[in-house]
């Protein structure tokens, strides 16, 4: 069988396949939160999150307030930081950071017998001003957030909890949500660094690329 393709251009591709979610969608999504989560199926090609995607009242206002102030984002994986849009970044005078490769992480994991991204968490914690943390991959960085959370010790401007796996994932999550942090999550157990980078970059383009 021959396969006849058609050779579209980067911005053609994007286009087309927005087009595609759009006319596939089940039901309409709000105006508001249709920008995140089509990126979100953009990325993945998975339809779910448009059921499963859980954003506070004031989670876009506080995510794209944050990154026109220029705080940093700090994320659980190099996969999800290399994701997140160099451009869009420096259009808004922030950058993003990820700890997990970092010594004084491993040996405060190792020292503390917990995992590198609690560990982390503890070294966000040390950031001056509110960042914004988004965590594709580690459900024990969103359980250490919560507890620093309660203890006063960070107090993030958003929060994007969508780590994929098995053990604690679900769980970790449902604390997210009972904080008092704006947050973006991914309920279930469906998730991953792509879907941070890509909610992260949906929010940046909302306000590097006006339509």
């Amino acid at each position: 069988m021959r396969v006849e393709l058609e050779i579209l251009l980067p911005g053609e591709i994007e286009g087309r396949s927005f087009e595609i979610i759009e006319r596939e969608l089940l039901h309409p999504l709000d105006s508001e939160l249709a920008p995140v989560i089509k990126r979100v199926i953009h990325t993945t090609a998975d339809f779910d999150y448009a059921e499963t995607l859980c954003f506070s009242k004031t989670a876009l206002a506080a995510g794209r307030d944050a990154l026109q102030a220029g705080e940093l984002i700090v994320t659980d994986t190099n996969m999800a930081r290399a994701g997140i849009n160099k451009g869009a970044l420096a259009q808004l005078g922030t950058e993003v950071l990820c700890f997990m490769a970092d010594e004084d992480v491993a040996a405060a994991a190792m020292e503390r017998n917990t995992t590198r991204g609690a560990a982390s968490m503890d070294k966000a914690a040390l950031i001056s001003g509110r960042p914004i943390l988004a965590i594709g991959n580690a459900p024990t960085a969103l359980i250490r957030l919560y507890e620093l959370i309660g203890e006063g010790r960070i107090t993030p401007s958003l929060i994007i909890g969508v780590p994929v796996g098995f053990v604690n994932v679900v769980q970790a999550k449902e604390l997210i949500m009972e904080t008092d942090v704006p947050y973006i999550v991914a309920r279930g157990r469906k998730g991953g660094s792509n879907v941070a980078a890509a909610i992260v970059n949906a929010l940046m383009y909302q306000l590097t690329r006006p339509q």
